[in-house]
C-alpha cells in the first residue's frame, strides 16, 4: 500500500498513549490490568521506566516510556486524575472502616490476636 507524505507524517506525529479506560472507568496501561496510577506513582517515587517494567512484567517497556512522556506533557490533567483517584480511595476507605461489619471483623481479629489463635 502506498502512502503519501502527509499520511506518513500524520502517523509519525500521531500521539501514542497506550492507555484505555476499562468498564469501571479506571485507566489501564495497554491491554493489562495495571493502572495508570500505579505506573505514575512509581515514577513519581523515582523509579526509572526500566524498573517500572521490571516490577510490572506484563507492561511493555515502550508503553511505560509512552505513559511517562504523556504524563510529562500533560502533568496538570494527569495530576488532577490522580488526585481524584486518591479522593475516591479515601472516601471508600472511610466508608469501609465505618461499616459495622468491618468493625465487628476487626474486633474478632483483635480478640484472636490477643488469645494467640492467629
Amino acid at each position: 500500500m502506498h502512502m503519501d507524505a502527509k499520511t506518513m507524517l500524520e502517523q509519525l506525529v500521531a500521539p501514542e498513549f497506550p492507555v484505555r479506560v476499562d468498564a469501571h472507568g479506571v485507566a489501564r496501561v495497554g491491554n493489562t490490568r495495571v493502572g495508570l496510577d500505579s505506573v505514575l506513582i512509581y515514577f513519581q517515587q523515582g523509579a526509572t521506566p526500566e524498573e517500572i517494567a521490571q516490577d510490572f512484567p506484563v507492561l511493555a517497556l515502550e508503553d511505560v516510556y509512552a505513559v511517562i512522556a504523556y504524563y510529562l506533557r500533560n502533568r496538570a490533567v494527569i495530576d488532577a486524575y490522580l488526585a481524584e483517584l486518591a479522593r475516591i480511595g479515601e472516601r471508600n476507605r472511610m466508608l469501609w472502616e465505618s461499616d459495622p461489619a468491618t468493625q465487628a471483623l476487626r474486633q474478632r481479629l483483635r480478640e484472636r490476636i490477643a488469645s494467640n489463635e492467629v
